[in-house]
């Protein structure tokens, strides 16, 4: 989808996606438009995200979920509107104003993304090292207490590749937490891992929100996940390029009436006529993730 296209005009505003008490708001995205070049992901979303909350980013194969996380990460620059958090206009800040408010995020990759060479230990105290001035003793203890948060103080001397798939997403997850942060943003947290491995990962994410009252933003397909910790998110299309529907996914499964919701939210039901018609839709578009 081209920038200069008749598509690029104003959608219709969704009448679910509305402005939030602003004390209960981290994070506020209006009217953005994300994509590369010219070329269009999503456009005119806007969404809150409420202290607290676990929000979902949901969506089919290609959608643009990941780019839209990139975005409120400040790894992309919207090509349109303003992405604010806690109620600074995040997007449109210098390169070091937004280094500064970006030590306040912590973000699990979808790989996990451990330095291979490092130790699991070094990999939860490079971000201490890079912004803090603690001494190493200090970052020590640290690094203990946060893995210790994820149920890996055992693993601080080994190498990730001595780690199994669950370890290394929680490994991650505690590289995330290293200097505290107030959102944490999770790509595809349970790809990859077992079902027993996904689900001690969610709790171990309810967990930590309820623990440390951090608020978190998840991209993720895993319904079992999706309808198991989140209570709010946005529903990306990725045909029309927008969001379509707001709300828990267990709302979205059980009220909404748009079919491509119902094809995603549902695909694993034995019940569903069309269990991979999202599949088939963005694929059709040529959509890119």
């Amino acid at each position: 989808m081209r920038a200069g296209s008749s598509h690029m005009k104003q959608s219709p505003v969704l009448t679910s996606i509305l402005p939030r008490n602003a004390d209960q708001t981290i994070v506020s995205v209006r009217d953005i438009v994300v994509g590369y070049g010219d070329t269009i992901v999503q456009q005119h979303l806007s969404f809150d995200v409420r202290r607290g909350s676990i929000f979902a980013i949901m969506g089919g194969s290609g959608a643009g979920k990941s780019t839209v996380l990139a975005t409120l990460i400040g790894l992309n620059t919207p090509l349109r509107g303003t992405v604010t958090f806690a109620g600074e206009a995040y997007s449109a800040l210098c390169a070091s104003d937004r280094a500064r408010i970006g030590r306040r995020f912590g973000v699990l990759f979808q790989t996990g993304a451990l330095w291979s060479a490092l130790t699991v230990g070094d990999n939860v105290a490079l971000p201490m090292q890079m912004f803090t001035s603690l001494d190493r003793h200090s970052i020590r203890r640290l690094v203990e207490l946060k893995l210790a948060l994820v149920g890996l103080e055992e693993t601080i001397d080994l190498m990730p590749s001595q780690l199994s798939g669950g370890m290394v997403k929680r490994a991650a997850l505690a590289r995330a937490l290293a200097l505290d942060p107030e959102v944490l943003f999770l790509d595809e947290p349970s790809a990859g891992l077992d079902p027993v491995a996904a689900k001690r990962l969610d709790d171990l994410i309810i967990d930590l929100r309820d623990a440390l009252g951090a608020t978190i933003v998840m991209v993720s397909h895993d319904l079992r996940s999706l309808l198991s910790i989140a209570d709010d998110g946005i529903f990306l299309d990725g045909g029309t390029h927008s969001a379509i529907a707001r709300g828990s996914p267990a709302e979205l499964r059980d009220r909404s009436q748009d079919p491509r919701v119902q094809a995603f939210m549902r695909r694993d039901d034995p019940g569903s006529a069309e269990p991979h018609l999202e599949d088939r839709q963005w694929q059709a578009h040529g959509s890119r993730r």
